[in-house]
C-alpha cells in the first residue's frame, strides 16, 4: 500500500487514465418492447482505493477492497416497458467456472461487525448497483458490482423481466468480454 498524498496522486493518475479506456457495451430487445442496454467499467484496484479514501474512508476497509474486482454497470431501459433488475438472476463464469459475486449484505455486514461508522457504510452501499430495481422506460441506474479478482476474460448472462407484473418476455443477454483490470503503471 501507498501512504497519504503519494497514493492519491497515484490513484488520482491512475483514475485519469482508466477514465480514458472505452466502456463496453451490450444492448438487447424482447418482442420489440423491452429494451435493455448495459455498459461496463472496470475498475483497477489503485482507482477504487483513492475513490474510497477521498471519502474518509479508513485504511482497514480499503485494504480488502483493494484486492477486488470491480465493475461499474450502467443500466439504462431503452424501450417501452418496464424492465427489472434482479441482481440473483446474473451469472458470471470465469475459465468455466462459477464465480460468486459479493452481495451488498455481505459486505455491510463485514462492515458492521468491523465498527466501521454508519456514514462509511451508507456511502459503500450506494456505491453499489441495486440488488433489485424496477426501471420505467427511459430510466438509467448504475453503480458497482464486485466479484473476487480472477484472470482472463469473464462470462455474464443476465435476465430480466419485463412488464408492470414481471410477466412480460424475459430479456437475455450474454457478454463475453468482462475483465478485471490491474493497475496501470
Amino acid at each position: 500500500m501507498f501512504s497519504g498524498s503519494m497514493r492519491l496522486m497515484r490513484g488520482l493518475t491512475t483514475l485519469l487514465l482508466a477514465s480514458l479506456l472505452a466502456l463496453a457495451s451490450l444492448s438487447a430487445t424482447a418482442a420489440g418492447k423491452a429494451a435493455v442496454d448495459l455498459q461496463f467499467k472496470p475498475r483497477t484496484p489503485d482507482q477504487m482505493s483513492a475513490f474510497y479514501e477521498a471519502r474518509g474512508f479508513p485504511e482497514a476497509m480499503i485494504k480488502p477492497l483493494h484486492a477486488q474486482c470491480f465493475i461499474t454497470v450502467r443500466i439504462t431501459n431503452t424501450g417501452k416497458d418496464v424492465v427489472w433488475l434482479d441482481l440473483d438472476k446474473w451469472t458470471f463464469t470465469a475459465n468455466g467456472k462459477p464465480v460468486q459475486r459479493y452481495h451488498r449484505n455481505d459486505w455491510l455486514e463485514k462492515w458492521k461487525t468491523m465498527g466501521m461508522s454508519a456514514a462509511h457504510r451508507s456511502t459503500f452501499r450506494w456505491t453499489l448497483l441495486p440488488e433489485r430495481l424496477d426501471y420505467q422506460p427511459g430510466e438509467s441506474e448504475g453503480g458497482n458490482i464486485i466479484l473476487p479478482r480472477v484472470k482472463g476474460q469473464i462470462h455474464l448472462h443476465a435476465e430480466f423481466a419485463t412488464g408492470k407484473d414481471k410477466k412480460g418476455p424475459t430479456v437475455q443477454l450474454d457478454f463475453d468480454n468482462l475483465r478485471c483490470v490491474e493497475n496501470i503503471s
